[in-house]
């Protein structure tokens, strides 16, 4: 995957397999005057070549005060692809080996839609592991007791022979992948730029990389996030495109409702899709440095 300038690649062992992250490194981010910066971890979500390139034009404008941990997740970028039907508990429990192996103190975790859901659950399981939450579009895609595993897509990619053929000539191509960012993650068409594409079309086409997203498109790592949220006790800020497609913004003021405790922020945004962070990553950066303060003071 495309690698942001002055960052390296590095890896941890998870109990399923190699997990990729990326980190600051070198003189262009050292700080002296800052002897033990804290850390952001930056989550990303699923979707057909979904990686850490999803938060690259965000992360690095953090760099020089926080040390940046950025991974692939299992099954996606260039981390290790097993062949397997993924469950939401091989998310919940490499997102906990990773911040375990990582960090040595809480952290703040920034994270985007399924995954930020599933990190809410990480959270409220181990919430010594949470200084923070900032997350986008954090839904469970089954939120309120709908049921995405029923859409009709969904059921399409259920077939066995028809997943493979979908994914290979509808999803891991240049132009499968560009019509889904056009029409479906972002809100304008014009935002989409051929290294966005480029980048979601690397990881696609990573030996085995339908394996994790045929399992996300199926709704195998759905769920009703309303029934757990109350639980959260990490302080947490919601960012949350208006135009989402796949969960509106009627959905994030339910969730955030449901926990006024914890959920201490919802800002909704207009004209932006399910990925703000790439969408507009400078009004990402923005809120993520006015949140801050929010969810740790």
């Amino acid at each position: 995957m495309l690698q942001a300038q002055g960052f390296e690649q590095r890896s941890i062992m998870t109990s399923l397999g190699r997990m990729v992250y990326y980190t600051a490194t070198g003189t262009l981010w050292q700080d002296e005057a800052i002897a033990k910066p804290e850390t952001l971890v930056f989550l990303h979500g699923f979707g057909g070549g979904s990686s850490a390139y999803e938060w690259s034009k965000v992360y690095p404008a953090f760099a020089s005060e926080y040390r940046i941990l950025a991974p692939d997740l299992i099954g996606w970028g260039k981390s290790e692809h097993p062949v397997r039907n993924y469950q939401i508990d091989d998310y919940l429990t490499t997102i906990r080996e990773f911040l375990q192996q990582t960090c040595i103190e809480p952290v703040t975790v920034i994270a985007s839609s399924l995954t930020a859901a599933l990190t809410i659950r990480v959270a409220i399981a181990h919430p010594e592991l949470f200084k923070s939450l900032i997350l986008t579009t954090p839904a469970g895609l089954s939120d309120f007791g709908t049921d995405y595993s029923q859409s009709f897509f969904a059921q399409l990619v259920s077939v066995p022979i028809i997943d493979r053929l979908l994914y290979s000539t509808g999803i891991a191509t240049e132009a499968g992948i560009r019509n889904f960012l056009e029409q479906r993650q972002f809100a304008q068409a014009s935002r989409v730029y051929q290294e966005i594409v480029e980048a979601y079309l690397q990881s696609a086409q990573q030996p085995n990389a339908e394996y994790a997203a045929l399992s996300f498109v199926r709704g195998d790592l759905c769920f009703d996030l309303s029934v757990d949220i109350e639980k959260l006790t990490t302080p947490t800020a919601m960012i949350w495109g208006q135009k989402s497609q796949f969960t509106g913004p009627e959905i994030g003021r339910r969730l955030a409702e449901k926990n006024p405790q914890a959920i201490r922020v919802f800002q909704e945004l207009e004209d932006v899709g399910l990925t703000p962070q790439l969408e507009l990553p400078a009004v990402t950066i923005g809120l993520i440095r006015q949140f801050l303060p929010l969810v740790n003071g």
